[in-house]
């Protein structure tokens, strides 16, 4: 259970996401020195997505010991599910004023696939968003987890499926847009995207569901289920021998963490304008393990701050100095890994005891 300050802090964080952001980009003018601007707006928002994925990361490697290398597949499956609808929402205000999306026409299609179905409905979409994620998760895992593959080589597996995903998605004939993906969107629920106050309320509603990921986590790992995935994470045979079948508390878990990165991805898309294969590449899923390594794993905090840090310093550095981005998140990580195991959390920690 959350205690007090806990509870403090989450009230706080709600109040900055659904009032003082708002307040001081809508209601602050321009020119002032209060002002937020619509460039760091969207900075925070695309960055509370990647907390959320962080978040999720967090609880099947720092909480179940499965290290994932595959989870920017489900973050784009979100992301996709929810551009099929904004792709519907254009209509015929496209180039080619066709039904069709635009590559469709192009491509020389007559009608939408069957997996455009209810592309056209915004209920069908969120129900898809979290059921398309869960799926292929519950798939993938019955199976890997049944056959008791874990370690380095489920981190294979993962990272070998989220490459096929991709090389899949980029083929003009699947129907999703091939290496150009989905973009140009016009509209949500048929009201223009690009006004400040749709920008907002996007902006709110994924602060909100940041918080609502890490009570549902929170409550999560501090019950009796939470207690039974840190059993498995240190020692798994005996957890077996005390009765439990792991297979079933490892699925769930790793199905969960796929529809919030599912989630994410589908408040992602509407906010940058774009989704596209590159979402699968195995880069994106290793930066996910990078910021839960970096905040501290088996925290739920630290996988949060670490999102906001690295991808931070990725929006100053990739402005000065792009080229040596790469170089100093791998020194990040092999950091982290050799000096601060526990990531920043750890840190925090050994700086109270101190104090």
């Amino acid at each position: 259970m959350l205690t007090v300050a806990g509870w403090t802090a989450v009230l706080v964080a709600v109040v900055v996401v659904g009032a003082v952001v708002p307040a001081l980009n809508l209601g602050v003018p321009a020119d002032s020195p209060f002002h937020l601007s619509d460039y760091a707006v969207a900075l925070l928002a695309r960055i509370m997505c990647y907390a959320i994925c962080a978040l999720a990361m967090d609880l099947i490697w720092g909480y179940t010991g499965i290290l994932s290398l595959g989870h920017g597949l489900f973050f784009a499956l979100g992301g996709y599910v929810m551009g099929m609808y904004l792709m519907r929402q254009i209509g015929r205000d496209g180039n080619y004023h066709s039904d069709l999306p635009d590559f469709m026409v192009f491509l020389d299609w007559k009608a939408l696939p069957w997996h455009w179905a209810l592309s056209g409905s915004f209920a069908a979409t969120c129900v898809l968003v979290v059921a398309v994620p869960a799926l292929v998760a519950f798939v993938f895992g019955f199976f890997a987890f049944r056959s008791r593959i874990k370690g380095v080589y489920f981190s294979i597996i993962t990272q070998a499926l989220t490459y096929a995903a991709m090389l899949l998605f980029f083929r003009n004939e699947t129907g999703f847009g091939g290496n150009n993906g989905f973009t140009d969107f016009k509209r949500i629920l048929g009201q223009p995207l690009q006004t400040a106050q749709m920008r907002m309320a996007l902006f709110v509603l994924t602060g909100l569901a940041l918080v609502g990921c890490f009570l549902l986590a929170r409550w999560l790992v501090g019950a009796k289920f939470g207690r039974v995935l840190l059993a498995i994470r240190d020692a798994e045979t005996r957890v077996m021998f005390s009765g439990y079948n792991p297979v079933g508390y490892k699925l769930a878990i790793w199905t969960l963490s796929a529809v919030m990165c599912g989630v994410a991805g589908a408040l992602y898309v509407p906010q940058v304008g774009i989704i596209n294969p590159g979402e699968m590449s195995p880069a994106n899923s290793i930066e996910i393990a990078i910021w839960a390594a970096v905040g501290g794993r088996g925290t739920l905090l630290g996988p949060i701050a670490g999102a906001f840090l690295v991808n931070g310093a990725k929006s100053w550095l990739t402005v000065f100095a792009p080229e040596s981005w790469l170089y100093v998140l791998g020194a990040l990580f092999i950091g982290v890994t050799l000096f601060l195991p526990e990531g920043l959390a750890g840190l925090a920690r050994r700086f109270r005891r101190k104090g």
